[in-house]
C-alpha cells in the first residue's frame, strides 16, 4: 500500500477501495521499518499525519477531495514550515530553530490536499552530493545498497522515495541536488525551468521540484508546485506542465558525453546511456553527438564564488556555533577568506559564462541525453566521490550548466550498474519545456527493459 503511486492512490480513495487513515498508517509503519538504517528522516509528525488523513477522508467522502487529497509527501529540511526546525542540516544552526513563514511549494501542496507527514535530511546547508551531515549522527544510505549514499543534498527524500515511505518527495537543486539523488537511486528528478515553481528563499540557480518512482507522479505533483506565488520575483507565468504528446519519429537529440571538465564518464555509465539513445534511434529519433561545452574555468569559478558565498555565512556565526560545521565544509569554505574582490567577481561572472554555453549547446536540439553523473552511487561516509575539500565538484559537470541555464533537466533511470546499483540518465529540454522533459521521461519508460523491484 506505502508503494502505490499518486493516480492510483486517488483512484482507489476516489472508489472507497482505501482510506487516506489506511495509507497514512501503512507509509509510517513502513517508515518504522527502514529508517534504523536509512536516517532518511529528521523529523516525523505522526499525530498531525493522521490527523489530516482523517480530514482528507472526511473530505473524500463528502465529495470535495482536493488534487492530491491524502497523498503523503515529504519536505526536504529545508523547506520551510511554520514550527517546523528549520536547521538547514548543520549542527551550527540553534537547536530552537524554527521557520516563521511557509515556503511556496509547502503552501501548494498543502493547498492541494497532500498530507505532509515528515522533513527529509540534508548536508550542511545543502552544499554536499551525499548525505553526511554535522546534525545527525548517521548520513542517509541508499536503499538500494545501505553501504552507499543516496545522493545530495536531496539525501532523505531520495532514499525515502526509494524505500516506499509514500509517493511524493520534494527536494531542491542548485547544482544537482534533485537530479543527483535521483540518478543514484533509480528515480525520477526533475529540475524544472527555473520560476516554474516559486521558491522562497530563492537564490541563482535554485529550483524546488519532485522526486518520485515514476514520470506520471512527478508530472502530478509538478502541476500542483507550479501554481503562481508574488513571493517569488522569479516566478514563471502559468503554463503547460503536464506531458504533451510527443513523438519520437525525427525527434532531434543530442548525445553529451564529454563534459568538458570533472570526472570521466565510467564505461558502464556510457553504456547505459548509449544503450538510452539507441532506443530512441529505433524509433526514429535522430541522434547526433553533442561536443563538450563548459571548461574548468566555469567550474572553479562558480566553486571561487560558493566558497565566499558560504564563508560569509559561517564566519558570522560565533565561534563556538562555527565550530560545529561539518569539518569538510570548513575546509572547503576556508580559500575564501583570502580571495580579493576581482576573484569573487571573476566567479560570479562564470555563470552567465555557462548559461550562455548550455543554451548554445543545446539549440539545435530538442533534447539533450546525458549521465546525470559519471559514477554509480559512492560510499555513504564521503562528502563526494572524490572526499576532497579542494576538488568538490569534479562529478556535477553534467547538472551544474543547467540551474545556471534555467532549463529543465530531468534524471531517470537508464540500467543497472554491476553491482546492482542505479545508472541515471538526464534530459534536458530547451527553457520552459518541462511538458516535453517529461514527455521524453514517460517515453523512456515505455521502451526501457523492466525494472528491478524496488528496495522496499
Amino acid at each position: 500500500m506505502a508503494g502505490l503511486g499518486t493516480a492510483a492512490l486517488l483512484a482507489a480513495y476516489r472508489r472507497g477501495e482505501l482510506s487516506p487513515v489506511e495509507v497514512m498508517q501503512a507509509v509510517l509503519a513502513q517508515a518504522a521499518a527502514r529508517e534504523g538504517e536509512l536516517h532518511a528522516l529528521c523529523g516525523i509528525d505522526a499525530e498531525g499525519a493522521l490527523a489530516a488523513a482523517r480530514a482528507s477522508e472526511a473530505r473524500w467522502r463528502a465529495g470535495t477531495a482536493l488534487p492530491l487529497d491524502g497523498v503523503p509527501v515529504t519536505l526536504k529540511e529545508n523547506i520551510a514550515v511554520p514550527g517546523a526546525p528549520y536547521r538547514l542540516g548543520t549542527a551550527a544552526t540553534a537547536e530552537d530553530a524554527t521557520a516563521d513563514f511557509e515556503a511556496p511549494p509547502a503552501a501548494r501542496l498543502r493547498e492541494a490536499g497532500a498530507i505532509a507527514w515528515a522533513r527529509t535530511t540534508m548536508p550542511d546547508y545543502g552544499m554536499l552530493s551525499s548525505g553526511l551531515s554535522s546534525l545527525y549522527a548517521e548520513p542517509a544510505r541508499n536503499p538500494w545498497d545501505v553501504h552507499m549514499t543516496p545522493g545530495g543534498s536531496s539525501a532523505g527524500a531520495a532514499a525515502a522515495a526509494a524505500a516506499g515511505y509514500g509517493p511524493l518527495h520534494l527536494g531542491t537543486d542548485i547544482g544537482g541536488s534533485i537530479r543527483l539523488p535521483a540518478g543514484w537511486c533509480g528515480l525520477v528528478g526533475l529540475k524544472p525551468s527555473h520560476g516554474r515553481v516559486p521558491i522562497k528563499p530563492g537564490y541563482a540557480g535554485r529550483v524546488a521540484g519532485p522526486l518520485t518512482r515514476t514520470v506520471e507522479d512527478a508530472a502530478l505533483m509538478l502541476a500542483v508546485l507550479a501554481q503562481p506565488d508574488a513571493r517569488d520575483p522569479t516566478q514563471l507565468p502559468p503554463g503547460q506542465v503536464l506531458p504533451r504528446p510527443l513523438a519520437l519519429r525525427g525527434l532531434r537529440v543530442g548525445l553529451w558525453l564529454d563534459a568538458g571538465w570533472g570526472d570521466a564518464v565510467q564505461p558502464e555509465v556510457e553504456a547505459a546511456i548509449h544503450g538510452v539513445a539507441r532506443a530512441f534511434e529505433q524509433d526514429g529519433a535522430l541522434v547526433e553527438p553533442l561536443p563538450a561545452f563548459t571548461t574548468r574555468e566555469m567550474a572553479d569559478g562558480i566553486d571561487r564564488f560558493w566558497r565566499m558565498r558560504s564563508w560569509l555565512d559561517i564566519s558570522a556565526l560565533p565561534p563556538e556555533r562555527r565550530a560545529r560545521v561539518l569539518p569538510y565544509i570548513l575546509d572547503w569554505v576556508a580559500p575564501a577568506a583570502h580571495y580579493d574582490g576581482a576573484t569573487v567577481f571573476h566567479g560570479y561572472s562564470q555563470m552567465q559564462a555557462l548559461r550562455e554555453a548550455a543554451h548554445a549547446a543545446c539549440e539545435p536540439f530538442d533534447f539533450v541525453l546525458s549521465p546525470v553523473a559519471p559514477m554509480p552511487a559512492y560510499p555513504a561516509h564521503q562528502a563526494s566521490p572524490l572526499h576532497d575539500p579542494a576538488r568538490p565538484f569534479e562529478h556535477i559537470a553534467f547538472t551544474l550548466p543547467f540551474n545556471m541555464s534555467e532549463q529543465p533537466a530531468l534524471a531517470i533511470n537508464a540500467g543497472y550498474a554491476a553491482g546492482g546499483l542505479p545508472i541515471g540518465l538526464q534530459i534536458i529540454g530547451r527553457r520552459f519545456d518541462d511538458a516535453g522533459v517529461l514527455a521524453l521521461g514517460a517515453a523512456w519508460e515505455g521502451l526501457r527493459p523492466a525494472q528491478r523491484p524496488w528496495p522496499f
